[in-house]
């Protein structure tokens, strides 16, 4: 029992810098799987694989849960994978399906995309590394020699050059730093194995690996399986080249060539085709810690009816109308010759003193002059402004050549009594 919670209950494997073990959360009732230093490993190394892991989170990246210390031995607590490894799979000699090829290709590059855009580079991406849980999901593992920082050597163990020959970059065999770019070249071996069944560069000698890897070209794909799809030929082949910046930059690069839309993590390595029309199973993003379901999930904004633009639309459009036909009715009556107007006789009534009869009533029912006609038309059109409607008792012809007549509320005339009206008299004009 480590930490009085995680009980061992069966090695999953050992080496030189650490041992791993199953083991069961008494806590949360679930397998895990614990890895401890190895007694006369590199601590610091060891801490540096744990942050590396715990800065990253993605489905196609094995978790860390838990990190301390038992008897002077550092652990982590991670991921329980019962799937195995990508090395098992590839053991027979023989090329992988073109559609589990494709899913677990993506599945590690979705994988190098997250860690490349955090500032994380692996450095040792090979098939042992490339783990399966129970749902066939890859995930990568073993950041062992992670980059978190510049300034640090690869070759810094003699297992790590025997165990890693076969993936190396040119770059790093000749001492240089690794980069995002050195992964993709480790991507492309990989990818070409499962595409053959083979390595680019076979050798017992692992300097002459690395030497292959630093200087020759390695053979074409379809020299070695003329029926392999384009695609993934393509991809392999370009993650191959020996200048990094001859190569795809990073993992977003490299789901580029295969066609994955960027942020997919692929959830399974069932049939899935290997072709140009490929489809990606994409993982949603998990909602904030502590969120409600309104704000991990919010309601699409409600739909908003059009009625209120369309009425006012007609309204606007009715007000145009009749402004438009108000003005063309006063162009015609200012611009009309005068009419003769016969003079009507009206009784005295309390009325407004401003109606137009009112300034039109001759003394005398007999027809006004030319001089009153052309006093009348003018009063007529003046008074065309005003708001009052004329007295129900008068009749006045309008001029023949008018389309409408002069608009005129329907307010009723005020209740308020006024002095009674006087008849001005007609105004001779010379």
């Amino acid at each position: 029992m480590i930490a009085g919670r995680y009980r061992l209950t069966k090695a999953l494997g050992h080496g030189g810098m650490s041992e791993v073990w199953g083991a069961e959360d008494a806590e949360l009732g679930r397998l895990v799987a614990i890895k401890l230093l190895g007694r006369d490993a590199d601590r610091l190394r060891f801490e540096r694989e744990a942050r590396a892991v715990a800065s990253l989170g993605h489905p196609n990246i094995m978790q860390v849960y838990d990190f301390g210390e038992v008897e002077g031995r550092p652990y982590m607590v991670l991921e329980y994978l019962p799937g195995g490894t990508l090395e098992d799979r590839l053991d027979d000699g023989k090329p992988l399906p073109d559609e589990q090829t494709f899913g677990i290709a993506a599945g590690i590059a979705a994988g190098l995309a997250h860690a490349h855009a955090r500032g994380v580079v692996h450095r040792d991406l090979k098939p042992s590394n490339v783990l399966f849980d129970d749902e066939g999901r890859p995930k990568l593992a073993d950041f062992g020699i992670a980059r978190l920082s510049a300034g640090e050597g690869t070759l810094t163990e003699a297992g790590t050059v025997l165990g890693t020959a076969a993936y190396i970059s040119p770059e790093q065999a000749t001492g240089e730093p690794a980069s995002a770019a050195s992964d993709v070249y480790s991507f492309g071996v990989i990818l070409y194995r499962m595409l053959t069944g083979r390595l680019p560069f076979e050798s017992d000698d692992p300097m002459q690996l690395v030497m292959l890897h630093r200087d020759a070209a390695p053979p074409p794909i379809d020299e070695v399986r003329p029926d392999a799809p384009a695609r993934l030929e393509a991809t392999a082949m370009a993650a191959l080249a020996k200048a990094p910046a001859e190569r795809p930059p990073d993992g977003a690069a490299l789901l580029a060539d295969l066609g994955v839309p960027a942020g997919t993590g692929l959830t399974t390595t069932a049939p899935i085709a290997a072709g140009d029309a490929t489809q990606v199973l994409p993982v949603a993003a998990a909602p904030a810690v502590g969120a409600t379901a309104a704000e991990a999930y919010p309601a699409p904004p409600p739909q908003r009816s059009r009625l209120p633009l369309i009425v006012a639309v007609l309204l606007v459009l009715a007000l145009a109308g009749a402004a438009l036909a108000y003005a063309l009715t006063r162009s015609t009556g200012s611009s009309s010759p005068p009419a003769t107007i016969p003079a009507v006789s009206v009784k005295k009534k309390h009325h407004r003193p401003h109606t137009t009869t009112q300034a039109t009533t001759a003394p005398s029912t007999t027809a006004p002059t030319t001089a009153q006609q052309t006093t009348t038309a003018q009063t007529t059109t003046h008074r065309a402004t005003t708001t009052a409607p004329p007295p129900p008792t008068t009749t006045v012809a309008p001029p023949p050549t008018t389309t409408a007549p002069p608009p005129t509320t329907t307010a009723p005339p005020p209740t308020t009594t006024e002095p009674p009206t006087t008849t001005i008299p007609a105004v001779t004009t010379r």
